[in-house]
């Protein structure tokens, strides 16, 4: 006779990837990577954006856009993958992956960058690319 055993999320052990001690810096410690320095900032492959630290999906190419900001920009994130979180100042608006918790940068509105009026700043190092397949 087999067993099944069930295990509700917090049960569930999440599998992270190993970081360096920078991305642990800026994933877990909240820092953040250089104006102009990231490997996405001017990346314009489609595909998916993902977290670096837990390998959830958090945004689609086609959301990210130039800002000049001199951090990858999106405009929108993937339903339900990043919560928005106001930093300990009060002052701006941090965005962490839901599914680990981990840092991404910080989001900005009203700015008129795009028509959704919004922009998450992420640093690169956050973030792990997907290319889209080809057929």
């Amino acid at each position: 006779m087999g067993f099944v055993f069930i295990m509700n999320a917090q049960e569930q052990k999440k599998e992270f990837k190993k970081l360096t001690p920078f991305e642990e810096y800026v994933i877990v410690h909240k820092g953040t990577e250089r104006a102009f320095s990231g490997e996405f900032y001017e990346h314009k492959e489609k595909g998916t954006y993902v977290c670096k630290h837990c390998g959830a999906e958090l945004y689609h190419s086609e959301d990210k856009f130039e800002s000049d900001c001199g951090w990858p920009s999106f405009d929108d994130e993937i339903e339900g993958a990043v919560l928005r979180k106001k930093d300990a100042d009060g002052r701006r608006t941090e965005i962490i992956c839901t599914n680990c918790g981990g840092h991404l940068g910080h989001v900005f509105l009203g700015e008129q960058f795009t028509d959704k009026n919004t922009r998450h700043c992420v640093n690169s190092v956050s973030l792990d690319f997907i290319p889209d397949k080809k057929e």
